[in-house]
């Protein structure tokens, strides 16, 4: 996020570090990376550098509560995927004094903190050929650990977030929306492709209801394995941002090692991916669905399309992360 986050105080990011984590910070350091949260390199009076992360539980009051209550499951699978099945490459994050693996800063934002790893991140993206067999052996090691944190994760419930906003978007494209500079150019640019939308959600409906009889053989997954999520250390790979965990069909992961994700960004595929998917299924004995593989284009296409809509009709002002919000759902919207 290039724009710090509203509302927040730096002298709160401080307090609560030295609260929860007894780190008194020397310096503070705004890091405008990433997408979703908002991040500070952070050194403390001993000379430790520290990975702090902010996530924004909502803009409305309501919902904050279980929006914390899945990010700090989240983080915890993370925590137990590390510390009791011993999964080296989970970045998990420092708990708390309390052993807590986030702490709640405001009512709107939610605190964490990593240790700062030498490395370097990907961007969002499809992964090189050459990453594939490396990603594909760490996700199936993932897959593998189920059991240790399956009573603890929450379950995907295959509804799509955001729908019920993006539906109510759709039914309301005949007057005009005056929430900030993005808001009219919004409605205008779904006014041409609401059809289309409204197709690709009946496609998403069908899709889940050929995936539901699955549940059976779900497994704990990351949800967002692409190579901006994934580290290069001296150590090996590290796979980061464990905001979305879930026990789900595998293929939430999968898919990013398929040309899908490719396609998405209108980008041309690379290679062949069954070598990679038949790696994973000798892995782990799953069989890869072609339902689940095609599912979840969709869902993040959509569920992307539901957050940029929403953030862009609801009252906003300038800057650069609502700027980038509006050539997102451009791109989304018209290779469609």
């Amino acid at each position: 996020m290039r724009d710090k986050p509203a509302g927040l105080a730096e002298a709160e990011l401080v307090t609560a570090l030295t609260e929860g984590w007894g780190i008194e910070p020397h310096s503070v350091e705004y890091l405008p990376v990433g997408a979703g949260s908002y991040h500070w390199s952070v050194v403390d009076q001993r000379g430790t550098a520290w990975f702090v992360k902010v996530d924004d539980l909502g803009v409305e009051d309501a919902g904050r509560d279980d929006a914390f209550d899945r990010l700090g499951r989240s983080f915890g699978a993370a925590l137990a995927l590390r510390r009791d099945a011993g999964l080296d490459f989970v970045l998990a994050p420092t708990p708390t004094a309390t052993d807590s693996a986030v702490r709640r800063l405001t009512s709107r934002y939610a605190l964490s903190v990593f240790p700062m790893v030498a490395g370097a991140a990907g961007h969002f993206g499809a992964h090189r050929l050459e990453d594939r067999v490396e990603v594909i052996d760490l996700l199936a090691e993932l897959h593998e650990a189920t059991p240790i944190v399956a009573d603890t994760v929450l379950r995907a419930d295959l509804v799509l977030p955001g729908r019920d906003k993006l539906e109510e978007a759709l039914r309301d494209l005949d007057r005009e929306w005056t929430g900030g500079p993005y808001a009219e150019p919004v409605r205008k640019l779904l006014s041409v492709y609401a059809g289309h939308v409204q197709e690709l959600l009946a496609d998403f409906d069908r899709r889940v209801d050929q995936v539901r009889n699955t549940a059976a053989v779900w497994v704990v997954t990351h949800g967002e394995p692409h190579p901006g999520n994934i580290m290069r250390t001296p150590a090996g790979l590290r796979l980061i941002d464990w905001n979305t965990v879930q026990i789900a069909p595998p293929e939430r992961d999968l898919w990013m090692l398929t040309p899908a994700l490719a396609r998405m960004l209108g980008d041309d595929p690379v290679g062949d991916v069954d070598d990679v998917l038949v790696r994973y299924t000798r892995a782990t004995g799953r069989t890869v669905t072609p339902a689940g593989l095609a599912l979840y284009p969709l869902w993040w296409q959509l569920a992307d399309i539901a957050i940029y809509v929403d953030e862009l009709r609801r009252p906003h002002g300038t800057g650069e992360d609502i700027a980038a919000s509006w050539t997102y759902l451009t791109n989304y919207l018209k290779p469609i």
